[in-house]
């Protein structure tokens, strides 16, 4: 029919959207939107039944669709001759002009017909042939007129045939001008802000925006714009289709163009360079207002604001990014997204087994092909929004101020305290006043500043609370538990905060680690960069600790004792201070008059930290040596005689460091650790022998020495109720 003297098509066409596998859903909620009933066809195709108008509506409006194209027909095929011949019956005239440029495309998935090649043959001469029988040409066709690209699809000897009316994929806006390292496709960034919760009128982050795909979508779909707005399509150079139908479609979507988004979406990311391009695409794309750009790490994330949603595309560690540097940015996630206890998080990444590096599963996941990555979309929901108050619900409020109930908090997403909690917490307070009043004349009587206040004394909390001077170490012993990752850290600040409060200490000076079962020298690792040192005083000497860096802080409290039994036996001896670590013991050898004392380890870092120790103590001098090597190569090379007079070994259950010829265990290396130091000892040189691996067994009849007493019971200090802190043995040479 025509109306104003332009044609107006009735005609209803068969359409197939295509869309990335794992999308088929929100493409049909799209057509839906625009007044079309779609059903999912097959794998990355959702068909539907439409004017010729819905072909340019669906390109301008259609977000997570990679095309749109006209099927022509479909039906099985099994050889090549069944294809030619049903090829060639369908109605190829009612697209296709004598002129027509008919390039074929082809694919086949688990079907007879398995060359590409060939299928795409066959159909390109079907096509010629029944263009030349309908015009009634001999002469090859010219192919110089509009451009069709025919596409032939077969999936278990299905075929389908369609012709393409888009021409470059719809994930092609035109506002990304600008080449970016692994870009995320603009059709799954918008199909993860549609499949969130997020609403233009609360918050959202993406806290690695890189060149801005995210937010630059999500402010597209806040404020109603369509994202096939400012590009064309090839369906608009043929004569088939009235170019009033894309010029309608194209005033519709700009009527429904809707203002500026409050509160402004925020885009992070650390590398300053890609936020340029992020906001260069922003304004390309018209929503420059609408999107907030800053600098700011992963671990800076942080909001005041409630009900939001973080959408994010993380590094997999394949394209970009250092697989370990990605890992601990995935570990960190629990304890940063519980800093946002209302919000909702979303999360693309095809790293294996993400959940279990979380530590929680997700609510919702969502297989999905980024190019050809085969990722999961993570969904974790947060609570939803309060509803505004009804007259009667206010005033059951106002009646629960006077009788005030227990309120249960929606379940955030990440994080969350349960019931026992806070009971929790009552007893950790109350177990650690009692023993700070009974230490509490530790400091003036004794002049130990530095003790342990709390070793798992209450089973459900494994905790070790070590005070130093005006500071607390805390420590967690890694045991089982039903929290997930989130939820144990915040249970964790809770106690951290709880033991500050009831020793009377700010919070900044109490400083949280946790003590996972350790292999070689992992627990001396570095953890953190504050440098947060300070100097305490233990027997009338002073020792630098860092509380903040590593899992443990430089000195072990529970070979205080210990400490004092060298001082004792020092004097006028030359002391030999194997796996040295901060030269604690080195530091007592010198005060109780050790005529020389040679520090080893194999760590500059320590051995540095062992030279402060004994200077800030006044002690240097060539007699103080420091040797950097591993403790069994120094051995070695000290064959020539007896060259110490007392000797302290205090070994790791487990050593690989890059400096040994061979891992070092504790259980199966002892006795020629041990039997290697009685050569270069004097005889009847006392050698103190400790470890704290629980299950070691000394094997005495293997020790070249006659004298070997365990002293383990004598080497704890009271304040350590654990009585198997460390074991301890004095061998005689």
């Amino acid at each position: 029919m025509t109306l104003g003297g332009i044609r107006i098509s009735m005609e209803q066409l068969n359409l197939i959207a295509t869309t990335t596998f794992g999308l088929e859903a929100v493409v049909k909620r799209e057509l839906e939107v625009l007044g079309y009933h779609g059903q999912v066809v097959r794998p990355g195709r959702v068909a539907f039944v439409a004017d010729e108008a819905a072909i340019f509506r669906a390109n301008i409006f259609l977000r997570s669709a990679e095309r749109v194209l006209i099927c022509v027909g479909q039906f099985e095929a099994k050889d090549f001759g069944e294809l030619f011949d049903r090829t060639y019956a369908l109605p190829w005239q009612r697209w296709l002009g004598v002129d027509a440029n008919c390039p074929v495309a082809g694919r086949s998935v688990q079907s007879q017909l398995s060359s590409v090649p060939a299928c795409q043959s066959i159909v390109k001469k079907a096509l010629a042939k029944k263009l030349q029988a309908e015009y009634r040409i001999e002469s090859m066709l010219a192919e110089t007129g509009p451009k069709y690209s025919v596409e032939v699809s077969l999936l278990n000897d299905q075929a389908m045939l369609c012709i393409d009316t888009t021409g470059i994929g719809l994930h092609k806006r035109g506002y990304r001008r600008l080449r970016s390292q692994a870009p995320l496709r603009e059709t799954i960034a918008a199909a993860m802000v549609m499949l969130s919760f997020w609403k233009s009128d609360r918050p959202l982050i993406d806290p690695f925006c890189g060149s801005g795909t995210i937010p630059i979508e999500a402010a597209m779909i806040g404020r109603n714009i369509a994202p096939g707005l400012k590009r064309t399509f090839c369906a608009e150079d043929w004569p088939q289709l009235s170019a009033s139908l894309a010029t309608g479609a194209r005033e519709e979507a700009r009527d429904l163009i809707g203002p500026n988004i409050k509160p402004r979406i925020i885009g992070t990311d650390i590398d300053e360079k890609v936020l340029n391009q992020a906001r260069y695409h922003a304004g390309q794309a018209e929503v420059a207002g609408d999107i907030h750009f800053q600098q700011l790490s992963f671990a800076e994330l942080t909001s005041k604001r409630e009900h939001g949603c973080v959408i994010c595309n993380p590094p997999y560690g394949r394209r970009i990014g250092q697989r370990e540097d990605v890992r601990y940015i995935y570990r960190s996630m629990p304890d940063i997204f519980r800093q946002l206890p209302t919000w909702s998080h979303y999360i693309l990444t095809a790293w294996p087994r993400f959940e279990e590096l979380l530590g929680q599963e997700a609510d919702r996941r969502r297989k999905i092909y980024n190019g050809n990555i085969e990722c999961t979309y993570y969904q974790f929901h947060g609570p939803r929004p309060p509803k505004p108050p009804t007259p009667g619900e206010r005033a059951a409020a106002a009646a629960a101020e006077k009788s005030p109930a227990q309120v249960v908090l929606p379940a955030p997403a990440f994080g969350g305290l349960r019931t026992e909690a806070r009971q929790q917490a009552e007893m950790f307070a109350n177990r650690l006043a009692k023993i700070a009043r009974h230490l509490r004349k530790w400091p003036t009587k004794r002049g130990i500043t530095c003790y342990r206040l709390y070793d798992r004394d209450i089973p459900e909390i494994p905790l070790a609370v070590d005070r130093y001077e005006n500071c607390l170490h805390i420590a967690e012993y890694d045991r089982p538990h039903d929290r997930t990752a989130a939820q144990h850290g915040q249970w964790l600040e809770m106690l951290a905060g709880t033991a500050a409060a009831a020793l009377e200490i700010p919070r900044a000076d109490v400083f949280l680690k946790r003590r996972a079962r350790q292999r070689g020298t992992s627990q001396y690792e570095k953890l953190d960069s504050l440098g947060r040192v300070i100097t305490v005083r233990e027997g009338g000497l002073k020792f630098k600790v860092n509380l903040s860096d590593y899992l443990d802080t430089g000195l072990f409290l529970d070979h205080r004792i210990t400490r004092g039994l060298v001082r004792e036996a020092a004097g006028g001896r030359r002391v030999l201070n194997l796996f040295a670590y901060t030269g604690s013991f080195s530091v007592y050898a010198a005060a109780g008059g050790a005529r020389s004392v040679t520090t080893v380890d194999t760590s500059n870092t320590y051995l540095d930290w062992a030279r402060a120790n004994l200077a800030s103590n006044g002690y240097s001098g060539e007699q103080f040596q420091f040797v950097r090597d591993d403790a069994s190569a120094f051995l070695k090379f000290h064959k020539q005689g007896p060259c110490y007079d007392l000797a302290i070994v205090d070994p790791p259950t487990f050593s690989n460091s890059t400096r040994t010829e061979k891992d070092f265990e504790i259980q199966r290396d002892h006795v020629e650790l041990l039997n290697s130091l009685m050569k270069i000892m004097s005889r009847g040189a006392p050698i103190f022998f400790s470890t704290n691996f629980r299950r070691f067994r000394l094997d005495t009849d293997a020790i070249r020495s006659n004298d070997i007493r365990e002293i383990s019971r004598q080497t704890i200090p009271p304040d350590f109720r654990n009585k198997r802190i460390h074991r301890c043995w004095l061998i005689v040479r």
